[in-house]
């Protein structure tokens, strides 16, 4: 058994854990980083990266389907499903080893293996070749989250899955259930209903992307069951029976239990902290009622030398939030060590986007104008819509609309929700004039290229003035 020394030891190399050991390595420390799989963790490897592949896959067939808008036709279209899943694995690997090359450009050491904490200055970490200790100044634990499943209904990979498992299905079923219409089961809705899947989606809360704005909520499934998947929120999965054929599942419906069967079903229903047996109990590590981790606003947790980042502390389970807690984290430490000087930022959760991509895409930061109301403002709310917008007929592609919460009192923006062509690529004007402490009005002054479809942000800005041109 051998025994190190470090600076900083990272547990976990997730979008979190390699950011933070990055930016810590930067700074002048000596790090490691401790992970069980691949740099990159789930996000790279089983989650937001290949997703994208398959749903660009999912992008190119619908507008194969619709050939006859472009000028063209197919006499004998074939649609390999596998081919897909291969390029989402290839992407994956190409980003997992551009990880890899980023820990060895930073003098970073990488122990392959699992990690658990023995005192508050050092790990124990099970290797394929044995057990080795690391002991670090400081702990930097981003061990990320895994799937929660329903209980009476195991994943086993041939008719029950969570989101990793069905990154490796090769062939696209002819029917799927998903339980739960957040990010992950709208998306995989996406992609496999474009590869010929009959989908339905089930949703316990009134709505389905229940954290969205309602209009946004609206859209979506007005868009989805145009699209053939059909949307059932408001109903509760009350049992299921795994068969050589597939899945019933018996779902209560306003009171009456139907069962829908399926090839196989996907449990989207959230993701629970991965704060158990990695020693945080025995070094004195406080958790909440929930299992997640407390921490103050520079990640660090009661134990002084140990910080917390990414989805253990529950603050926002993104994969961009553990980026830039990482970073945070690491800068804090180096405050504490006379090796940064600068600004140590704090994270406004209310400026931070939000993503689903679906067809069409969903992006959103800070309150809905129902949560605003909530909250006691006087709100004043603008929507524009895409079909409006010259870029976006162009591109055929016109659903949707983007909406803007404000203040009405000082004009300060609330909240931004978009569903529509593109989305996630044009909230961050939005997320820079949320931390900048911009107005709609400021926006509506900022001239925006024409035709993009960014000019729905400065249109969205001027209905808050009353003062929209083109509707």
């Amino acid at each position: 058994m051998a025994t190190h020394t470090f600076d900083v030891a990272v547990l976990g190399g997730g979008p979190g854990g390699y950011v933070a050991a990055i930016r810590a390595a930067q700074l002048g420390f000596k790090v490691c980083v401790i992970e069980r799989d691949k740099i990159g963790g789930i996000c790279v490897n089983w989650g937001c990266i290949p997703t994208k592949a398959l749903l660009h896959n999912a992008e190119v067939v619908e507008h194969l389907h619709e050939g006859n808008v472009y000028g063209f036709s197919f006499d004998n279209l074939k649609l390999d499903y596998s081919v897909a899943q291969k390029r989402s694995r290839e992407v994956s690997n190409r980003m997992s080893k551009g990880g890899e090359f980023l820990m060895k450009k930073n003098g970073i050491t990488v122990f392959n293996g699992t990690g658990e904490l023995t005192s508050a200055t050092s790990l124990k970490v099970q290797t394929k070749s044995g057990e080795e200790t690391i002991n670090a100044k400081y702990i930097i634990v981003a061990t990320g989250a895994k799937p929660r499943t329903l209980p009476f209904l195991p994943v086993d990979g041939k008719r029950v899955f969570t989101y990793r498992q069905l990154l490796e299905l090769q062939t696209a079923p002819k029917s799927m259930i998903v339980v739960g219409s957040g990010a992950i089961g709208m998306e995989f809705a996406t992609v496999l209903s474009a590869y010929g899947a009959q989908v339905t989606v089930l949703e316990v809360l009134p709505r389905i992307l229940p954290l969205e704005d309602e209009e946004v909520s609206a859209e979506m499934a007005k868009t989805f069951n145009k699209k053939g998947i059909k949307t059932l929120a408001g109903v509760k999965v009350e049992g299921a029976t795994v068969e050589a054929d597939g899945v019933t599942v018996n779902v209560n419906v306003n009171g009456q239990v139907q069962a829908m069967k399926a090839d196989i079903v996907l449990q989207s229903v959230g993701v629970a902290p991965l704060t158990d047996q990695i020693g945080l109990d025995k070094v004195g590590v406080k958790l909440n009622e929930r299992g997640l981790v407390l921490v103050d606003d520079a990640l660090k947790t009661n134990v002084p030398n140990i910080y917390a980042i990414g989805d253990i502390n529950g603050k926002l389970a993104l994969a961009h939030v553990a980026s830039a807690q990482g970073i945070i984290a690491a800068e804090a430490i180096g405050v504490a060590e006379g090796k940064f000087k600068g600004h140590l930022n704090k994270l406004n959760y209310d400026a931070i986007p939000r993503c689903t991509y679906t067809s069409p895409q969903v992006a959103s930061m800070g309150l809905t104008e129902v949560q605003a109301k909530e909250k006691g403002y006087s709100v004043k709310a603008s929507k524009f819509p895409f079909q409006a917008n010259g870029k976006a007929v162009a591109l055929n592609d016109y659903n949707g609309f983007i909406k803007v919460v404000a203040d009405a009192k000082y004009g300060e923006i609330l909240g931004v929700h978009l569903i529509g062509p593109n989305v996630t690529e044009l909230l961050p004007e939005y997320v820079l004039a949320k931390n900048q402490e911009m107005t709609a009005e400021q926006i509506m002054h900022s001239v925006h290229a024409h035709p993009t479809l960014s000019e729905v942000l400065g249109e969205v800005a001027e209905g808050i003035e009353g003062l929209a041109i083109h509707i």
